[in-house]
């Protein structure tokens, strides 16, 4: 269920259905994801998951797949 709500949340912010298909894109290579929609999908992961994330704590090149991006959360969830 969370990976669900993941993926949801990241093809709203990248307007791309592409990262339901492909797990390990990587979002800024492709264009996907800029500077402003990585730390607004810092804000929705707060929001969604309760994790309080700064910009400063993670480095793009940490979440910078849906893979990534879904096991970083599972991961800070415990």
């Amino acid at each position: 269920m969370i990976k669900e709500q993941i993926l949801e949340m990241l093809e709203e912010i990248c307007e791309d259905e592409v990262v339901r298909e492909d797990l390990d894109i990587n979002l800024k290579e492709e264009g996907l994801m800029d500077s402003l929609a990585f730390v607004e999908m810092l804000v929705r992961i707060e929001e969604n998951f309760g994790l309080s994330i700064a910009p400063t704590e993670v480095t793009y090149e940490e979440i910078d797949t849906p893979n990534k991006v879904i096991a970083y959360i599972e991961n800070r969830l415990g």
